[in-house]
């Protein structure tokens, strides 16, 4: 029994470290983006925050592993593709916001806003299991883990609404209090989203679909 509770403290305690660090590395990360998160050029630092996240992911995915040099390594590794892929996906969420709030002065702004909504929900579920595939596999051509996530977020669409969920309650905790949703819960609840999300890419992670790397099975933690 003093064993038990020992090991299981320990592994409270590696939990609450990697939830805490975490949140603490994923701020520095994203100082840019909350330096100007109430300012017009906003939109310019958003994509900044797509390395901060694949960083974040790799730590989860390492998990026993050292936190702050993996954290600092992934995000170095993956700022080219990451940043890139953070453009993509704010240019096209912009585009979308823009055309939902055109389709509400239409008349047919009732038929086209959920087709919209469905598009916004979809380019967002494809970009963080992107960063997910990312964080997995550095070696990963851009266009390669972009059509693993779309491909997967659809086929395993029951997997994706539930990160879709949980990143729907960060987004409204970060809106509400910014500070506090980075502090306490951000890193508790992208894990939820990692551990999902690397489920819905097992069939990518265990091929070829993602190329440029070895078609080794995920490692399950």
């Amino acid at each position: 029994m003093p064993r038990l509770r020992h090991e299981t403290l320990s592994g409270l305690f590696d939990l609450l470290y990697l939830a805490l660090m975490t949140n603490v590395l994923l701020s520095v990360a994203l100082l840019p983006l909350l330096a100007a998160l109430f300012s017009p050029v906003f939109l310019l630092t958003a994509p900044l925050a797509a390395p901060g996240l694949c960083a974040a992911f790799a730590v989860f995915a390492a998990h026993p592993g050292p936190v702050v040099r993996t954290f600092v390594t992934a995000w170095r590794s993956s700022l080219r593709r990451a940043a890139a892929l953070g453009v993509l996906t704010t240019a096209a969420l912009v585009v979308l916001g823009v055309d939902v709030r055109a389709a509400g002065r239409h008349p047919a702004g009732a038929v086209v806003i959920p087709v919209l909504a469905v598009l916004i929900a979809l380019m967002v579920a494809t970009t963080v299991l992107a960063l997910v595939a990312l964080a997995e596999r550095p070696a990963a051509r851009l266009r390669d883990v972009l059509r693993a996530g779309l491909v997967l977020s659809v086929r395993r669409w029951y997997l994706t609404l539930p990160s879709l969920g949980v990143l729907g309650l960060l987004e409204a905790l970060f809106a509400a209090k910014p500070a506090l949703a980075l502090a306490l819960a951000a890193g508790p609840l992208l894990y939820l989203v990692w551990a999902n999300s690397r489920w819905t890419l097992t069939p990518a992670l265990g091929t070829r679909l993602v190329s440029g790397v070895a078609s080794n099975p995920p490692r399950h933690r």
